[in-house]
């Protein structure tokens, strides 16, 4: 039999309060925007186009043209008031991956160390003093130090962007939540390699596991005056 879970979950459950950003205390986190993924040319997208040709890979390039800009425009106004980023990206410690997670090697998914596929995207390549952490699997909060990273500099707000919608995103989305984070997911400064994966997860996540919002909502919040960007209550 076949269930409405959005309904069941809306009937049976309190919605999510809204979060809002608040200097001190939120972060940008850009998951996974790497040439791995996240370029068209290099990778796992460039070896899919000559695998199946241009038609397979299509959404998923129509979709980095729209969304990497987004990410680049949070990206540039966190920097700009000095409010925290942290990159996350799949990169092994070693040139053969022997300490990937089983699920990795099953998908063959493999950066070596300073390889151009365990790089970030030219476009949203961190600043100098800006946090990058390496993982080999899906989530960056299973795969690195983020969560102890997070606690150590007061976060507790997350405004999460990245590839993909419904691999990496999505592990990384469940496991803040269930850490007790406030979450946020930028839904137009995401990616994935087909529209139905993509839709799927924000379906999954939102009002769930995260609130979904727009790049221009995150961008008309970041430019609201600093007293409304004050810490956060004891009960919020």
């Amino acid at each position: 039999m076949n269930f409405n879970t959005v309904d069941i979950f809306s009937i049976t459950h309190h919605r999510l309060p809204e979060f809002r950003l608040r200097r001190g205390d939120t972060c940008l986190l850009l998951v996974d925007w790497q040439y791995l993924d996240a370029h068209p040319d290099h990778g796992m997208i460039a070896a899919a186009r000559e695998s199946t040709g241009d038609e397979a890979v299509r959404y998923t390039v129509a979709r980095l043209r729209s969304s990497i800009p987004n990410a680049r425009r949070l990206l540039e106004a966190f920097r700009s008031k000095g409010w925290e980023v942290i990159h996350v990206k799949i990169e092994s410690l070693t040139r053969d991956g022997r300490e990937r997670s089983l699920h990795h090697k099953n998908l063959g998914i493999h950066a070596p160390p300073g390889s151009k596929e365990a790089q970030v995207l030219a476009e949203l390549a961190p600043s100098e003093d800006e946090i990058v952490l390496s993982k080999t699997c899906s989530s960056a909060f299973n795969g690195t130090m983020l969560n102890y990273i997070l606690r150590n500099i007061g976060i507790s707000t997350l405004v999460i962007t990245g590839v993909r919608t419904g691999g990496c995103v999505e592990a990384t989305i469940r496991d803040a939540a269930n850490l007790g984070y406030r979450v946020i997911l930028v839904e137009d400064a995401c990616v994935d390699i087909a529209e139905a994966r993509h839709l799927a997860a924000l379906k999954a996540l939102a009002d769930n596991y995260c609130q979904v919002s727009s790049t221009d909502d995150i961008l008309k919040q970041l430019g609201a005056d600093d007293s409304q960007l004050a810490a956060p209550s004891a009960a919020s």
